[in-house]
């Protein structure tokens, strides 16, 4: 069983006989079906349904010459509400399965954003047309989380924020020039680290780490598409998990100016989520790339 399940409400879902029984219901009656050919030798199916507002799990599978369906896996999911990046994306396959994917090299972050693709058939299609790479993509970045724990915010005034957006936005220039080429920029943002790292060094003897750190984007663990986050909450909602009752806290956070949606079972979450306060856990990093075709 997939270990987030417990993040969409099915922390209850402990048998192998009730997750088999899941699937099945999601086969036979999910709402939202999509099918695409793999190299004309068999038919890929995805069956989703929903058990509260964006919050589903999605059941993968495949027919073949005698459409007989076959279950392949099933993943837990959040579709996000609004575009997290404009950044150019390329797509992997996994090599145990027929899931995929996205690589996003954002420059807000300054590494490689890795997510789980969520429109596999969308995909799919595009590249059996022959359309890829597609230019003007951008990815909607959803987010889910088995463990987490809600912080106080930061004291901080306007001229604070104008500060730090200001600030972000000199260094998101750095790191595109630097892309490019440029050794200036490849040294101006050595040397940006050097000076951050030293202030931090000589601040931590006295300041505990949170009160010095805003937001921050980690890896985490050894699979790619997991992370480490800190973020400002920016709108919570309760919403419940109409099969098993349990409920679900929605998240919209902001990490390192990157806005996502994300969902934790409510009993996974220590504290009471408020807008201003910051999220801290580990999440699994979701996206829906929006194909302009």
């Amino acid at each position: 069983m997939h270990k987030y399940l417990r993040a969409v409400g099915f922390a209850s879902l402990k048998r192998r006989s009730d997750y088999e029984l899941l699937v099945q219901k999601i086969a036979l009656e999910g709402r939202d079906r999509a099918y695409t050919s793999i190299d004309d030798e068999y038919m890929l199916s995805v069956y989703s349904e929903e058990f509260a507002p964006g919050i589903g799990v999605s059941v993968v599978g495949q027919f073949n010459e005698d459409n007989q369906f076959y279950f392949e896996y099933a993943y837990p999911y959040l579709k996000g509400n609004m575009v997290s990046s404009y950044e150019d994306i390329s797509v992997d396959r996994h090599a145990a399965k027929e899931s995929y994917a996205g690589v996003c090299d954002e420059a807000r972050l300054g590494v490689t954003l890795i997510f789980y693709l969520q429109n596999i058939i969308q995909y799919i299609r595009v590249m059996n047309a022959g359309l890829l790479p597609v230019k003007g993509t951008s990815v909607t970045l959803s987010a889910l989380s088995i463990q987490g724990m809600i912080m106080m915010p930061l004291a901080k005034t306007d001229s604070d924020r104008d500060f730090v957006k200001k600030a972000g936005n000199d260094r998101i220039k750095l790191v595109e020039a630097a892309r490019r080429g440029d050794e200036q920029a490849m040294e101006s943002l050595t040397l940006d680290d050097m000076d951050t790292y030293t202030a931090i060094s000589r601040k931590i003897r006295k300041d505990d780490i949170f009160t010095l750190v805003d937001t921050y984007f980690m890896p985490y663990g050894v699979e790619c598409d997991q992370y480490s986050v800190l973020g400002e909450i920016l709108n919570t909602e309760l919403v419940t998990n109409t099969m098993t009752g349990e409920e679900i806290y929605k998240l919209q956070i902001n990490c390192n100016e990157i806005i996502m949606d994300m969902c934790i079972n409510k009993l996974d979450l220590f504290g009471e989520p408020e807008a201003g306060r910051r999220f801290k856990g580990i999440i699994w990093l979701q996206g829906y790339i929006n194909y302009p075709v």
